[in-house]
Order: structure tokens, then sequence, then C-alpha cells
């Protein structure tokens, strides 16, 4: 496993170590697993080998632009770069480019970063799989939609690597893979140029620590912005100091009769060691408000699957009119169900999340975060399947960030905590993440 980027800058600094060195140890791992791994879609190593020794002459000279100066990372292919195709995990894309950046990946090399290359995805983001494969495991997934940055980061490839979520195209394949996973508030980070475009949808990162991850997502709307008409990610450059939690609450989700008993069991232990350091940790049985809210959440996926039908009749059913052929089955019965759902059903889905959205927020402002599994279980064997987003949904339709801790194992594959947050608190999420990580390790 790399060395967290951070944590390397102060060896850059006294000069015992340089981000091209960094680079080239990164390329290394990726020689030796990526023919086996899937991770990557396209590669701009030349152009990344001048990129860090660029960055290492600004770190020698005491004027590196930014903390993530120098810092390699991967771009998930549905966020558009100048330099490499764009081709979201569809052949109706295949070698498409768009010559230019997109508003993330703009801000990234404004700040020194090294772009290294394409990662894999599913087809437009959904859930029609592509090839990668688990770090841990190359006989299982790395989930979707955001599989190539969670394989290359959980790999030890990449220190930090741009992921996008609809569902639980993050916070998922994080889990499987065995990297921290970051889903910022709805609009938090600027969306310009990437195809993963719908209502809910947000552009977050997944990476080797927490520290690096916040790094990353700040350089970006420090330098781009959130999206139009959004305030953008809140917060100062650096993270601050772990901070304990006082109330968390159990969220079950509409996924935890369904998850894996040794999954259930982890959590449970842990929460068990969160009460025993002094945090109180609630329940939907000890708040009829959370119990109504859980309730409310029991058709989330349907919801949610409606909302994203229907934003996405565009490109999908322009796709369909030119290459019919080159989109999976899941993209034509999406189409249909959108056809289904018409405009007033979608406005009907619309105003039922705004309910959920109050809802919830009344209830997260009056703990330190919600708290529950990144997914059922380990990742699946076979790579037919990303997995099942039930435990991550929610946070995606309610607009929440959300990160996941690698802090549980199933058998030998790991396993996420998710923590979810209010809205716009995303970097006293962060602050409550980095507590539970040193107290439970």
């Amino acid at each position: 496993m790399l060395t967290p980027y951070l944590a390397a800058t102060d060896k850059f600094r006294r000069g015992s170590d340089t981000p091209r060195d960094y680079l080239e140890r990164a390329l290394d791992k990726l020689d030796e697993v990526e023919p086996r791994l899937k991770a990557f879609t396209a590669l701009a190593i030349p152009r990344a080998r001048i990129a860090a020794d660029m960055s290492t002459r600004r770190w020698k000279s005491g004027t590196p632009l930014s903390p993530i100066d120098g810092m390699p990372i991967g771009i998930k292919d549905v966020i558009e770069t100048f330099d490499m195709p764009t081709s979201m995990g569809s052949p109706t894309y295949e070698g498409w480019c768009s010559g230019r950046d997109a508003a993330s990946v703009f801000a990234l090399r404004e700040a020194g970063a090294v772009i290294l290359g394409k990662t894999k995805t599913t087809e437009y983001a959904g859930t029609y799989p592509t090839d990668t494969r688990n770090p841990h495991d190359y006989n299982r997934t790395a989930g979707g939609s955001s599989a190539g940055s969670a394989a290359a980061v959980g790999a030890g490839i990449l220190p930090a690597a741009l992921g996008t979520q609809v569902m639980g195209s993050i916070i998922r394949p994080s889990s499987f893979c065995g990297a921290y996973g970051y889903k910022p508030t709805v609009g938090a980070i600027n969306r310009g140029g990437s195809h993963d475009y719908q209502s809910h949808s947000c552009i977050g990162v997944i990476g080797a620590s927490l520290e690096d991850i916040w790094a990353t997502a700040y350089a970006i709307v420090e330098r781009a912005g959130g999206d139009p008409g959004s305030v953008g990610l809140i917060g100062t450059q650096t993270l601050g100091a772990a901070v304990k939690p006082a109330r968390l609450m159990f969220f079950e989700t509409p996924g935890w009769a369904t998850a894996d008993p040794l999954a259930r069991e982890g959590l449970m232990r842990l929460l068990d060691r969160l009460r025993e350091v002094g945090v109180q940790v609630l329940s939907r049985h000890d708040e009829p408000r959370m119990e109504a809210f859980e309730t409310a959440l029991s058709d989330v996926r349907e919801l949610g699957s409606n909302i994203i039908s229907f934003e996405s009749r565009w490109p999908a059913n322009s796709a369909k009119y030119r290459d019919s052929l080159g989109l999976s089955p899941l993209m034509h019965d999406s189409a249909a169900r959108a056809a289904k759902l018409g405009l007033d059903g979608y406005r009907a889905c619309l105003e039922a999340r705004a309910q959920l959205r109050q809802q919830f927020e009344a209830l997260v402002r009056e703990v330190d975060a919600f708290i529950t599994l990144s997914a059922p279980g380990a990742a699946p064997h076979g790579i037919q399947w990303t997995g099942d987003p039930i435990f991550n949904v929610s946070a995606s339709v309610l607009g929440a960030p959300a990160i996941t801790l690698p802090l549980l194992k199933v058998g030998s594959m790991p396993l996420g905590v998710q923590l979810i947050g209010a809205q716009h608190t995303d970097q006293q999420l962060f602050r409550t993440a980095q507590w539970i990580r040193s107290a439970t390790h």
C-alpha cells in the first residue's frame, strides 16, 4: 500500500523523497497488479511523469501549489479529461474525447495534482458491470459504478481517485475494496464536465486516508467551487483535529434485515465499543421519530431509481437512436421505466424526496452522525453483479454527506462502516470519522 500522500509531503520538504519517486512507486504497483486488476481504461504516463517532475521542483523550492501538489490521481471515466477519452463504460462512447477538462480535473491540475489515468466505470455509471476485479480477491467484484477508482486505491496504486455517486457508487466500492470513500453534500463539488449528472448525484473522492480525501476535495472546490448555484464545500483547507461524538444514531436502512449476519455482528460490536468509551448510541427503538423515518424510507430504492431513470432519458435515448445495440438491456429497461413514470410521476417523486430530506435534517441535526454499514456484506463473488446499494441509496436521495471507513471484515474481505451527516456539515463529519477511526482501531 502506498503511503497516504499528505503523510509523504514532509519528506518532500526535507528532500528525502520527491513526487517523482512517489509516482514511480505507484507505477511499479500498477505494473504489478493492473494486468489482473483491470482498474484503468486509459493512462497518461508520460504526461504524469512530466507533471511529477514539475511538482518536485516546486516542493524543493518551497513553493507547492497546494497540499496535494504532485499527488497521483485517477479520474472516473464519466468525467472529462482533455488528453484521454471519456468512454463512460459504453461502446456507444468508445474513444470519444471532448478535448476539455471537467471542472474538477481542471482544478486538480491547477493544484499541481498528477492525472495518471481514467478509471473504469459501469455503463453510464449505472449497474451494467465492467471487468474490474477486487484487489483483495480477483474472483470478486470491485463494486460499481466507481469500480476502477476504488480498485486502484484499494490495490495501493493511487492515494486518491475521483468517483461519482447517484445511488451507491462511491461508498459501496470503497467498502468492497478496503478504501476510504467520501460522497459530499449534493452540489458541494462542481460537476461540470461529469456525465453522472442526475439531481442527487455527486462527484466525490476515494482515498487511502481521510486526510488525503479532504485535501483533494478542498483543492477542487477552492478552484472550481460547487455546482452552479451551490455554496460548495464548506470548511477549511486543513481538516483539523478529530472530535469525539456525543451522540450517534444507528441507522438500519431498508437493508438491515437482509445484511450478512457477520456484517451485522461486526457493526454491533463496533457500536458496543463506542458505548464503552462514552458515546451515546441511539436507534429507532429509542426515538419514535426515527422509527417513523425508517418506515418512510422503505421504498427509497424505488424512489431513487425512478428519479434517475427519468433524468437519464438523455443521454440514454440519444444513444439508443444512434446505436441501440450498444446499450445494455438495463439501459433499455431504464428508458421504459422513465416512459411509464411520466412527468407527473417524476414530479411526485421530487416531492416525496423533499419530504424525506426535511424529516432527515430534523433528526440528524440532533446527533453527530447516523452510523450504519456501507454494504450488506463483503464484495460478491464474480464480476457479473456489482453488489446491492441498499445501504447507500438513502444518503444519496437525501443529498447528505457520507463517509465509509474500512473498519470491519467479513472473513478475509474488507467491509466499511458508513457515517452520514446533515447537509453542509461535511468537515464535521470528517472530524467525527477521524475520532471513530482512532477509537476503534
